[in-house]
């Protein structure tokens, strides 16, 4: 499987190092800092037409999950919270694009490439993080259409979004067949937006609960075909989980360059402290590992880009988002080690880096449900026993 770059990656990449450089570096600390949605940033990203880069064309994208991949990780070098602007369009388009009609990929994408359209996702409840098939929201038939009832956690985007992607179960189904995706659009009654937690890292992009009391939802929003919709969704997930992983590999990335430039102007005991055998050895290893997670995400994306699906590409994405999230906590921790007791005051962008890595290792999958997914693949699911009869 080759995963070299190529001219148009290398473009990507070059335009948006450019641009995270000399726009977007200088409001990195500020947007953590504040914790307040940097608008200026999506319009910035707007501008640049990047908010469909994985997609396909006719939507203005590149078709290519290794350009989206790049793109990440130019951006999460220098502000992990404009990278997460990007990426917050793209699982709402990405789960109406493989699981929606093509009435609702009219009315919702051209929205979302332009950045005229904004969305969020809810699957997680407080019962229930990982555990989708334990939800409790849910959509009961009426005439129309459906009334959902429920409620959602960390749903990022919530406060600024147009619409979020509901998953409910049907019925008094309580299996996971049962599970639809719901299109919730803001102004719909009974729909409402909860105060946004206060988080460690990703401050920039507002995460809050939302609420769902007897929202009338019409059936030309149900996502997809019933007991379809939620599946194709999840794959379509499959898909752009590679980019997860881009984005620990972009903080591992800075937090090395914030690390060097740091060492090579500070000094001790009469010499540089990059002159120090065991800095530069800390320094390799940081390099070395950053390094492998940044192989092991090309090559996830390059299997996306050539046709692979299912089980194996499902395997090597979850490979490349659980190694390279802990990579981005090992390497970025190792920096603010380097920095001493600079590393931990918040006037220094490094702890910055650390918080936002943590925070890889648990969205979107924690890790530990990624290594659920690899088992899975090398050894099929597990059975559960069965008492005998007595």
């Amino acid at each position: 499987m080759l995963f070299t770059l190529n001219d148009d990656h290398r473009q990507i990449q070059e335009l948006i190092r450019r641009v995270a450089r000399e726009k977007i570096a200088a409001r990195a600390n500020d947007i953590d800092r504040t914790g307040e949605y940097p608008q200026d940033m999506f319009d910035l990203l707007k501008s640049l037409g990047l908010f469909t880069l994985p997609f396909p064309k006719e939507y203005g994208g590149t078709g290519s999950i290794l350009s989206a991949c790049v793109a990440a990780e130019e951006l999460s070098r220098v502000c992990y919270n404009t990278c997460y602007v990007m990426i917050a369009q793209w699982g709402p388009f990405g789960a109406i694009l493989h699981g929606g009609n093509e009435t609702q990929k009219k009315k919702y994408l051209s929205g979302l490439a332009t950045g005229e359209l904004r969305a969020s996702i809810g699957v997680t409840e407080p019962q229930s993080g990982s555990d989708v098939a334990g939800i409790r929201t849910r959509a009961r038939r009426v005439a129309g259409g459906f009334k959902l009832n429920g409620s959602k956690i960390w749903c990022t985007n919530s406060p600024v979004a147009d619409f979020v992607v509901v998953a409910a179960k049907l019925g008094d189904d309580n299996s996971r067949r049962a599970i639809n995706l719901f299109i919730v659009e803001k102004d719909m009654p009974g729909y409402s937006v909860g105060p946004k937690e206060d988080k460690m890292g990703a401050r920039g992009l507002p995460s809050c609960p939302v609420y769902f009391d007897d929202v009338f939802v019409p059936e030309t929003n149900l996502l997809g075909e019933e007991g379809r919709g939620f599946k194709a969704t999840m794959e379509g997930f499959n898909m752009i989980r590679p980019v997860m992983g881009a984005r620990a590999v972009g903080l591992a990335q800075g937090a090395i360059d914030h690390a060097i430039e740091f060492l090579k102007n500070r000094y001790t005991f009469g010499t540089r402290v990059s002159d120090n055998q065991g800095i530069r050895w800390m320094l390799a290893d940081m390099t070395m590992q950053t390094e492998a997670a940044r192989l092991m995400v090309y090559r996830a994306a390059a299997m996306v880009d050539g046709g692979t699906t299912g089980e194996e590409q499902a395997s090597y994405a979850a490979m490349a988002k659980g190694y390279a999230t802990d990579v981005a906590m090992k390497v970025t921790t190792d920096a603010v080690q380097l920095f001493g007791a600079t590393g931990i005051s918040n006037d220094a962008p490094i702890n910055r880096y650390m918080r936002d890595a943590k925070v890889t290792q648990i969205i979107e999958g924690t890790n530990q449900i990624q290594r659920n997914i690899i088992g899975n693949y090398l050894l099929g699911r597990p059975r559960r026993m069965v008492p005998a009869p007595e």
